[in-house]
């Protein structure tokens, strides 16, 4: 069975429309997304083996805090530039091949890291893996090629189920790893994502025909340029809720980016410990996805939700900053992630609703676009408070952003008459796109 959709390129307030006839599987297509949740699983959990050691690794080589900054923001910033051009490659070349280069990259960037001898062999390692891990981009885009219309949300949510289990594992296993040393887990993660390489080669079929791949290639592309950005954001309520991801943004890579660094300077932690304190992050993160999102959706307002987790955040970012040992802080952390899980949720929500329906994609791509500049400033700015003013400085600096971001937020989203103020009592019509 074939379906008709209607496809538009994101053009700030101008839009272009283009449909075409376009092949979908009815259903899903459940050996494909097996293997697909299987890819991203992987290759999540590759990634988070190292993420407890940069710190550690690092400062063997004698760098400051705000060079440690320097270095996981080093990964955002080729994200940004690699993520756009991997996914139109593999509009052009198809998704397999493209998944099969980027993993083997990864792959590669380990390796390098694990025998780094020097500081520069570490930037090396993180922005070639930054340049080359834009897989989870076009996992997604798989998803898209190989589940209906019905089924994609479903199909989509496969891939933050398998983000969120490889994001618990592997911390708490690099942790461990790194007791013989902090270049084994870097080597454990190349020979994962050489796996993970073997997995798309003998297990996953091309998801494009030939003539897909020809309109894909053949369709118009925006990028976000600066006058695209400033039109978006003229938007009423497209811009307010952009705004308010872009900041709160800043504020959880601040506390995403520094964690490790802030463990290691404040409380003397080692990687071990790190790990272990991330997969509760991560269980965290999924108990909200799993068993509370829903009940507070149908219950609260989202203008609400986005203002108390705001306030909520604000105030146990700065006992972050702060907490004088780890019971402290693991009681710290559970009001704190759930803020979080349920502002990114939430505010992702708001977000799609202030667009038509067929400018969600491209309305997810401006606000990813947006946040990925704030994963760059984040390390940089907290390694070097970290450095020039002490420990509890980007605690402090999350909760002020929080804290004063609450305002705004009840402002556009929540007091009485706002848009979403009100809790949805019945299936709520996508509002039609808004005029320039």
């Amino acid at each position: 069975m074939h379906v008709v959709e209607c496809t538009r390129s994101w053009e700030g307030p101008q839009r272009a429309g283009r449909c075409g006839a376009i092949a979908y599987t009815v259903g899903m297509d459940k050996r494909r997304l097996a293997t697909i949740f299987a890819v991203v699983f992987v290759d999540v959990l590759g990634f988070g083996l190292i993420l407890p050691l940069l710190p550690y690794y690092a400062t063997r080589f004698g760098a400051s805090a705000f060079l440690i900054g320097l270095l996981t923001a080093s990964y955002s910033a080729m994200q940004i530039i690699g993520s756009p051009i991997l996914g139109r490659l593999s509009d052009r070349f198809g998704r397999r091949p493209i998944l099969v280069v980027s993993i083997a990259g990864t792959a590669l960037s380990f390796l390098i890291l694990g025998s780094a001898s020097a500081l520069w062999v570490l930037f090396a390692g993180r922005m070639l893996d930054g340049l080359t891990g834009g897989n989870f981009t076009v996992a997604q885009s798989y998803i898209t090629d190989v589940t209906s219309a019905k089924d994609r949300a479903r199909g989509l949510g496969l891939t933050g189920a398998a983000f969120g289990l490889g994001f618990i594992i592997g911390p708490a296993l690099g942790g461990l790893l790194s007791q013989w040393g902090y270049s084994v887990p870097a080597y454990v993660a190349a020979a994962v994502a050489t796996l993970n390489v073997l997995l798309v080669v003998f297990f996953l079929p091309e998801s494009l025909s030939a003539e897909r791949k020809a309109e894909l290639a053949a369709a118009p592309r925006g990028g976000v340029t600066v006058r695209r950005l400033t039109e978006a954001l003229r938007r009423p309520l497209f811009g307010d809720a952009i705004q308010l991801r872009f900041f709160f943004g800043v504020a959880f890579a601040t506390f995403q980016t520094m964690f490790s660094l802030w463990a290691l300077k404040h409380l003397g932690l080692q990687p071990q410990a790190i790990g272990l304190l991330l997969a509760y992050v991560g269980i965290l993160s999924v108990i909200v996805q799993l068993a509370l999102i829903g009940p507070l959706t149908r219950r609260f307002s989202e203008g609400l939700l986005l203002v108390v987790t705001l306030g909520v955040a604000g105030v146990f970012f700065f006992a972050w900053g702060v907490a004088p040992n780890v019971p402290v802080l693991l009681v710290v952390l559970t009001p704190l992630c759930f803020a979080i899980s349920i502002q990114n949720t939430v505010s992702q929500s708001v977000l799609s609703k202030t667009v038509g329906p067929t400018e969600i994609g491209g309305a997810f791509g401006l606000s990813s676009a947006v946040q990925n500049v704030g994963s760059i400033a984040a390390p940089i700015v907290g390694g070097a408070i970290i450095g020039g003013l002490g420990t509890w400085a980007p605690g402090v600096l999350a909760g002020v952003m929080c804290l004063a971001l609450a305002p705004f937020a009840w402002n556009r989203f929540a007091k009485p008459g706002a848009p979403f103020s009100a809790v949805p009592v019945a299936a709520e019509v996508e509002p039609e796109p808004t005029a320039a």
